[in-house]
């Protein structure tokens, strides 16, 4: 199974756009050929039949938030750590992501993204690497959260101006860039989406920075000013702009009465659930590492030595489980959050995000409590629970 072939996915629930089709066949080979009823599918030959019994079958997962798992991490800077992430997160559902880098020297940087397009050229197993997300260091100290200040500058495009094509999202604190210019010169390349995040703006200084740029949020609500009656700071800002708002929904870093409320103001279009996971993600509690910093993971979080959050341990199919049970949206709607809004906010949306005949056959296959039961990255399946024990909820 790990290589093309024409295959078939039958008795299962098609998650297409707002609605659930049953009764119907998803036929891919690299891409989706066609979704026809069950009683037609003798018109193609030497196909591969999957029962998935029931199941729900959805577009891939993707996480566009994520600094590691498995016991890698992206600034490890190797191949073989990125690969193991991929073969990680495959096991949650995820498709394609984002490795994420942390605030560290230009050198420890430019080597990860380096990394990072050298796997995007590789016919790697597991997730497909989409690009990165290049988080600090262009942040402000006020609200470093987890990340090591020694190493926060001022925005400057000499930075990244060697990774111009890999890099899909940069995290910035906009109140650094003196006169916005780092945000306007930016702005001009389409394929970066520009996020603010780790911020002590005001109010003002984030709404301008979004009318010059600024098109998402980096973990809404962790890392920025917040929302206060006299001061509304960039929580505010983001709540009153039509722009896309990242959500860790793993309950501790945001309360879930929270996710009900946000979803009623920004809309399900502009919520994207992210995990921001670091290498402790899939393992065991212990002591790990984020940037050169001792983080303890305990109880399902994940705090530096003085109990601030380091990241999370989340996976993607637990956010959408989360948000399921915690708010009135439906399957479909919370869908939409791990797999159409991100391929919108990093622009792989013509070939990615839904199940439609033509685009890739990124899919992935689940029960109705989010536990894992097939991941297809195009056309090839990279994970497969049939054999195996549970659902893999927790890897």
């Amino acid at each position: 199974m790990g290589t093309n072939k024409t295959c078939g996915l039958v008795n299962g629930k098609i998650i297409q756009g707002d609605s659930i089709v049953e009764n119907k066949v998803i036929i891919f080979d690299k891409k989706v050929i066609d979704i026809l009823d069950e009683q037609e599918i003798k018109k193609y030959r030497d196909i591969e039949l999957i029962d998935v019994k029931g199941k729900f079958i959805s577009p891939g997962f993707i996480d566009i938030h994520i600094h590691g798992a498995g016991g890698s991490d992206t600034m490890d800077a190797t191949i073989e750590s990125i690969r193991n992430i991929a073969n990680t997160i495959a096991k949650t559902g995820v498709t394609g992501f984002l490795p994420t880098t942390i605030t560290m020297d230009r050198q420890s940087t430019d080597k990860a993204l380096e990394i990072v397009r050298e796997t995007m050229r590789l016919n790697m197993q597991g997730a497909k690497v989409f690009g990165a997300h290049m988080e600090g260091p262009f942040i402000n100290e006020k609200y470093k959260g987890a990340q090591n200040a020694k190493y926060i500058i001022k925005p400057d495009f000499r930075f990244i101006e060697n990774h111009m094509d890999i890099i899909k999202i940069i995290t910035l604190a906009p109140e650094m860039d003196l006169g916005y210019e780092f945000l306007s010169k930016v702005q001009a390349y389409h394929n970066i989406t520009l996020s603010i995040g780790h911020s002590n703006a005001t109010y003002e200084e984030a709404v301008e920075a979004i009318r010059i740029g600024i098109r998402h949020v980096t973990h809404l609500f962790n890392a920025m000013t917040p929302m206060l009656h006299r001061a509304p700071g960039v929580v505010g800002a983001a709540l009153r702009s039509n722009i896309t708002c990242e959500l860790i929904a793993d309950k501790i870093h945001v309360h879930p009465a929270i996710f009900q409320i946000l979803i009623d103001v920004i809309g399900i279009e502009n919520l994207v659930l992210i995990t921001d996971s670091i290498r402790a993600g899939c393992m065991k509690e212990g002591l790990y590492e984020l940037g050169g910093q001792k983080v303890i993971v305990k109880d399902g979080s994940a705090r530096l030595e003085n109990n601030i959050l380091a990241g999370s341990v989340l996976t993607l199919n637990v956010a959408v489980k989360n948000i399921l049970e915690n708010t009135n949206i439906n399957m479909c709607e919370a869908i939409k959050l791990v797999t159409q809004n991100p391929a919108k906010v990093i622009g792989v949306k013509e070939n990615k995000g839904t199940l439609s005949i033509g685009k890739d056959a990124d899919i992935t296959v689940f029960d109705q409590n989010i536990n894992i039961f097939l991941t297809v990255v195009e056309g090839k399946v990279v994970y497969d629970a049939r054999g195996q024990n549970g659902g893999n909820s927790n890897c």
